[in-house]
């Protein structure tokens, strides 16, 4: 293929022409998805509002234990009071990264931590690969932990 022909090619196309030193594309944009989740996860627990707000898509959808947070201003509104304390009521690591094959939305979820570090729920959350190729997060809910124990 002639590089003009190469350099007409969508980003996804391109990735996906020639695996990187060796990868799977899936593998190298599963790895983008679990640096930007672990660094908005990282942005919560330094307190850092700036870069937490730069990893949030303009039209995230975060669901709250009461309501609905539409876009980076309203989802911010309702995070700025866990963004109070000095240290962070709770953290969360990503466990599960899955790409869709389009390369352009991924889904994360792994366990949240209370600031006792015992897990009290899940996190879910979808990315969206942007233009430039970074990730934001578009929609966010958590869920308790499941006590599956069977009842006697």
């Amino acid at each position: 293929m002639h590089r003009s022909v190469l350099a007409a090619l969508p980003i996804a196309a391109a990735l996906a022409a020639a695996p990187l030193r060796g990868q799977t594309v899936a593998a190298t944009l599963q790895q983008q998805v679990f640096a930007a989740e672990s660094s908005f996860a990282a942005s919560f627990a330094r307190r850092d509002t700036a870069a937490f707000l730069a990893l949030l898509a303009p039209d995230a959808v975060f669901f709250g234990q009461s309501s609905v947070m539409r876009g980076k201003a309203a989802v911010m509104d309702g995070w700025r009071q866990l963004f109070r304390e000095p240290a962070p009521p709770f953290s969360w690591k990503p466990e599960v990264i899955e790409v869709a094959e389009s390369g352009t939305l991924a889904f994360s979820s792994g366990p949240v931590y209370g600031a006792d570090g015992r897990q009290f729920g899940n996190f879910n959350s979808i990315w969206r690969r942007e233009a430039d190729g970074s990730w934001r997060v578009v929609f966010d809910k958590g869920c308790p932990v499941c006590n599956c124990a069977p009842k006697s």
